[in-house]
């Protein structure tokens, strides 16, 4: 596994360092160039992709039981970091939020996928589908709910205002429906309930516009490195590297084994897919709320760097557990 996670990462930086390379050229010159990467991402691929998989995904077949093993962990993780950070005030307001998505959302595409299908084949793949098809989506709402939450209490405290329950409710619902990422889950899944199957000339344009996330948010990864660099957020990195690398894959293993009764290749995919390294869109997330980009561009790297260490030993453990 160590050869297949080191070819995969190679891959990866070396197309973060297109990333990089442009920045420092004179046609990408500038933040604006990465601000504007990650919300053509943000704004036409993401969307295109989680519309389509949403709209196409068969709920009978999803394995719900899988679900709960890494979920559970993976959102009570994500409300724990949230709340520590929101007890310490941590600015600006979305903050918290970020470093809340950065510690659970995993590169499930381009390190999970392949790997996965190289170790376990079939029998992992058809789990890790499972996953992958509602982990944006989870993952990413969940984390978007807390953030405009937060936003919506700072501008009625900008405003003079005393927060009130229902006007701060009343806002996320409004910024979370017609959200980039909340908005086409809403309405494939809508589509997905009339049991209308996409137009096959709808379903290639929205797999063409999907193709081009995992590429163009790696490249916008080495822009943001360019313009914000690495200084003075090395630490908070680690800390994102500890959280997603360490303390999720150790709660699923717990959850999954001693939980569930899972063991053998269900149990070594779920707890190596809770191991993958912190993953692009956290990165989006962040300059979406233009919140702490720099440290989660640090915590990307420094956790693909310890994964190749990492990740082969959770599953040693994993077939000690329960083989």
């Amino acid at each position: 596994m160590s050869c297949l996670v080191a070819v995969k990462l190679l891959m990866i930086f070396a197309i973060i360092a297109v990333g990089w390379g442009a920045a420092h050229s004179r046609v990408f010159a500038g933040g604006a160039v990465a601000s504007t990467a990650s919300n053509l991402a943000f704004y036409i691929f993401i969307p295109a992709l989680l519309f389509r998989t949403t709209a196409r995904i068969d709920l009978g077949t999803l394995p719900w039981a899988v679900f709960g093993v890494f979920f559970g962990p993976a959102v009570g993780l994500l409300l724990v970091v949230y709340g520590w950070h929101r007890l310490r005030r941590v600015s600006p307001p979305a903050a918290p939020a970020v470093r809340a998505i950065a510690t659970t959302f995993g590169n499930s595409v381009q390190l999970g996928l392949p790997i996965v299908t190289t170790l376990f084949g079939e029998a992992g793949l058809s789990i890790l589908i499972g996953i992958i098809s509602v982990h944006a989506l989870t993952l990413l709402t969940v984390a978007t709910i807390l953030a405009e939450l937060d936003l919506a209490r700072a501008q009625a405290r900008a405003d003079g205002a005393r927060p009130r329950i229902i006007a701060i409710v009343r806002v996320v619902l409004r910024r979370a429906a017609f959200h980039p990422v909340v908005l086409p889950v809403l309405l494939g899944m809508g589509w997905n309930l009339l049991g209308i199957p996409l137009p096959a000339a709808g379903d290639e344009l929205l797999g063409t516009l999907a193709q081009a996330v995992a590429p163009l948010c790696l490249v916008a990864i080495g822009l943001s490195l360019a313009h914000y660099g690495m200084a003075g957020a090395l630490r908070q990195a680690a800390a994102l590297a500890v959280g997603k690398l360490l303390v999720l894959p150790a709660l699923v293993l717990v959850v999954a084994h001693w939980g569930a009764g899972l063991h053998g290749v269900p149990l070594a995919t779920v707890v190596l897919f809770a191991a993958l390294p912190v993953g692009s869109n956290p990165l989006l997330f962040a300059q979406r709320y233009d919140a702490r980009q720099a440290e989660v561009t640090a915590g990307i790297l420094t956790s693909m760097l310890a994964f190749t260490v990492i990740g082969p030993g959770w599953l040693v453990l994993a077939s000690l557990v329960a083989p």
